[in-house]
């Protein structure tokens, strides 16, 4: 498969040039402040919303973005804590409603157990512009390091450092779309001036975990929870999902430092990055957010069981 990319000189990394030529083709094409903090401004009675930063893009494009959490309102220092993301990367519409859906819906029933910290949009501006990388061109989904090249990762990681407590559980929530090969994948490739090989698109929802703390029984908690609301992706031919071999149906493990995602951050023990397909014809967008929302119980209901 061939998707040449129309920024760049094949082979060659861009330059700020190529950047900036990138940024300017970039438009708004939904709104942060309707879709996303109207909704965390309802869960102020059961919970306490937190502003915890705010990206300063109005140079660069034209407004910034605060950054809000939404967290346990009678917060006990011994429970677990338990952090959930959406948004990293900003275009997948379900990591982010699907932490939404959460808070508004059953979120508060796990609070006399857990002390919840939910971040529904780490990423605003690629939200909005319906895009993976922040203005800079800079994926904030491999930029969970000590350098933090991504605002959004430094932002989050400050915020949850601040807490000075450690925590239990940390799913991040994520899609896997057409999207990816039609424009994403051949973007990286021009970026960086490389060839992509990998254009594996799962058709159902599977997990990325942690290589160095995988937890199997834990990822089979949140697959079987999934399960009940839409199908799990079946490995290609090779036996693997996006290039990688699967430990079980649905799930595979990368390296979450070496890599810098966000779900390797904290250092929980019990840690996972979800993807829904939401252009698969056997699933709606209500289904994956129904999912996201049946991978965060099925983990919260699973370290509730063990005690």
């Amino acid at each position: 498969m061939d998707n040449p990319y129309p920024i760049g000189t094949l082979g060659q990394p861009w330059q700020a040039e190529e950047k900036s030529q990138w940024l300017a083709e970039q438009q708004r094409q939904r709104s942060y402040r309707n879709d996303v903090l109207m909704e965390v401004e309802t869960c102020n009675g059961d919970f306490i919303v937190h502003q915890y930063g705010e990206l300063a893009y109005q140079d660069v494009a034209g407004k910034n973005y605060p950054l809000f959490v939404v967290k346990t309102r009678k917060w006990q220092d011994d429970k677990p804590t338990v952090l959930v993301t959406g948004g990293v990367h900003g275009y997948e519409t379900s990591g982010v409603h699907g932490a939404l859906r959460f808070l508004t819906t059953v979120a508060k029933s796990y609070q006399s157990d857990f002390n919840l910290v939910v971040a529904p949009c780490i990423s605003p501006w690629g939200y909005e512009t319906i895009n993976r990388w922040n203005p800079f061109a800079v994926d904030p989904n491999r930029s969970f390091t000590d350098a933090a090249p991504a605002a959004e990762a430094e932002a989050i990681m400050r915020y949850v450092r601040a807490l000075n407590t450690p925590i239990l559980m940390h799913i991040d929530l994520h899609e896997t779309t057409d999207t990816d090969n039609s424009e994403f994948r051949p973007a990286l490739a021009a970026r960086d001036g490389t060839t992509n090989d990998n254009w594996n698109i799962p058709d159902g929802f599977y997990l990325v975990g942690n290589s160095d703390a995988p937890e199997q029984n834990f990822q089979q908690a949140v697959l079987d929870s999934v399960a009940k609301v839409t199908h799990i992706a079946p490995a290609d031919e090779h036996n693997r999902l996006i290039g990688e071999p699967i430990a079980a149906p649905g799930l595979i493990y990368y390296q979450a430092k070496k890599y810098g995602l966000c779900m390797g951050f904290t250092g929980a023990p019990s840690v996972t990055t979800t993807e829904v397909y939401p252009d698969s014809a056997n699933a709606t967008p209500e289904e994956c957010i129904q999912a996201q929302v049946a991978a965060i119980t099925g983990a919260l209901d699973y370290l509730k069981a063990l005690g």
